[in-house]
């Protein structure tokens, strides 16, 4: 195997040497490089190394410029504090994995995902830096921004709680409402899993597909989710949408990636660690949330420029969601239901009123906790609920639809579309959907031409 050393000048230059050799010979690898990270307490000027040495401003660029210059497939760090500490090494990690290659030192080793070119039509994938981003909303609004541009999408939708055998809902062919989400549930489904909500909300044809944890780059340890790939091949459709799960991301070499991250994250969740990763493996970052109280001006403003540390060529667009109702609700009362915090809460309900003629006479963002959800439900007694409006997410089938069910009031569900974040420099007309389409254009262009875009490895 291909190795870049990463050395210091903080070792005496014939100690890196032996160990180099060592390293080479107890592992069976080539040294083709070093990238030198820094430090002159035991720098000696003039020493050969027995590579090519590749120097910079400081130990990241200096990494970044080595992968530039050699195809290497391990990096093997000989390097220490104080030269590197934790959070350059992520940075490092970071780089490595998106080039392709394993990074390795005394007691760790981390290798990149794979991504099995199985998609046999144009695909991207939609993944985000945890749960609760909003990244299953923006894949259902992808995916109703390319029916309407005539890409006839499929969307493979991975969860935590799908199929044990991968399940397709034709979406565009039925009405998937409450009978049949209910009936879902009767069977033993997982009836808010994103792909029941990607069909009911998106009305398009998904693949449901289940996995179980993922690695800190992202990589599901079990799924099912290249059968699912396989049987999206096969479907009427022209464009697959893979959507991910949480920070863990579908397994597949897609041709383009639209990530998605909160800006009410640990803003080191989103650049720093392997974030940096999802930053240098994606084409665009939807930054969702971005309004107070979730996350004012400032944090926003920052979280970029530190994206853009990352990855200066990365297109971000602050956003924030809005609920539509999939139905009419204009003049009746209703009981919102979310899985929104509390703080939000009168935001969205006012957006309801005011773009769709509703009256909120209650609203509840408990819906992923059940006991919460329970007390807030038997406190809308008596307020003259006449409908409910919901998510599709965690209680809102077994508990919410059951509800309305037994009361015999109509149960709407509700979607979340992302919009330009209000205030945002760039948030003319059309910012959003036009950054979609045009990745997707290429996407689809790439495929036309014989490639679907970074299979695996990408240019860092």
């Amino acid at each position: 195997m291909r190795a870049l050393f990463l050395i210091d000048g903080e070792h005496y230059p014939p100690v890196v040497l032996d160990a180099m050799r060592t390293v080479e010979e107890s592992l069976g690898l080539e040294g083709v490089a070093a990238a030198f990270l820094g430090g002159t307490e035991k720098l000696k000027e003039g020493t050969d190394y027995g590579v090519p040495l590749v120097k910079a401003e400081d130990p990241v660029s200096a990494v970044e410029r080595a992968l530039r210059a050699h195809e290497v497939e391990v990096v093997v760090d000989l390097s220490d504090e104080p030269v590197v500490g934790y959070r350059e090494r992520m940075r490092i990690a970071s780089l490595v994995l998106a080039a392709g290659a394993r990074y390795t030192g005394s007691d760790f080793e981390l290798r990149p995902p794979e991504y099995h070119a199985v998609s046999t039509k144009p695909s991207l994938a939609v993944i985000g830096t945890g749960k609760r981003v909003g990244k299953t909303a923006v894949s259902g609004y992808l995916a109703r921004l390319l029916s309407e541009n005539g890409f006839a999408p499929g969307v493979v939708s991975m969860g935590r709680g799908g199929p044990p055998e991968p399940e397709v809902i034709k979406g565009h062919e039925m009405e998937v409402g409450g009978a049949y989400l209910l009936d879902a549930l009767s069977r033993g489904a997982h009836a808010a899993s994103d792909y029941y909500e990607t069909a009911a909300l998106s009305r398009v044809v998904t693949v449901g597909c289940r996995r179980c944890g993922g690695g800190l780059a992202g990589e599901p340890f079990v799924s099912n989710v290249l059968e699912g790939a396989r049987l999206a091949n096969g479907l009427d459709t022209r464009m697959t949408v893979f959507d991910g799960s949480g920070a863990a991301a579908p397994p597949v070499a897609v041709g383009g990636r639209v990530l998605v991250a909160g800006a009410h994250q640990d803003p080191e969740y989103v650049s720093g660690f392997l974030g940096a990763y999802r930053l240098l493996i994606s084409d665009l970052l939807l930054l969702t949330m971005s309004e107070e109280p979730m996350a004012g001006a400032e944090r926003v403003r920052s979280i970029v420029e530190a994206v853009r540390e990352v990855k200066p060529s990365l297109h971000v667009i602050p956003t924030v969601f809005r609920p539509r109702p999939v139905g009419e609700v204009r003049n009746l009362k209703v009981a919102y239901v979310s899985t929104a915090p509390r703080s939000v809460l009168e935001i969205l309900c006012r957006h309801l009123e005011e773009r769709y003629g509703c009256e909120v006479v209650a609203a509840s963002g408990s819906l992923s906790d059940r006991k919460g959800l329970a007390r807030d439900l038997e406190e809308m007694r008596g307020l003259g609920v006449e409908a409910y409006l919901t998510e599709i997410k965690a209680a809102a089938v077994d508990v919410v639809t059951r509800r309305g069910a037994e009361e015999e009031k109509p149960v709407f569900y509700c979607d979340n579309d992302p919009v330009v974040a209000p205030g945002n420099t760039d948030g003319r007309d059309g910012l959003l959907d036009g950054a979609l389409l045009e990745l997707v254009e290429k996407v689809a262009a790439e495929f036309g031409n014989g490639t679907d875009g970074p299979v695996g490895p990408v240019s860092v």
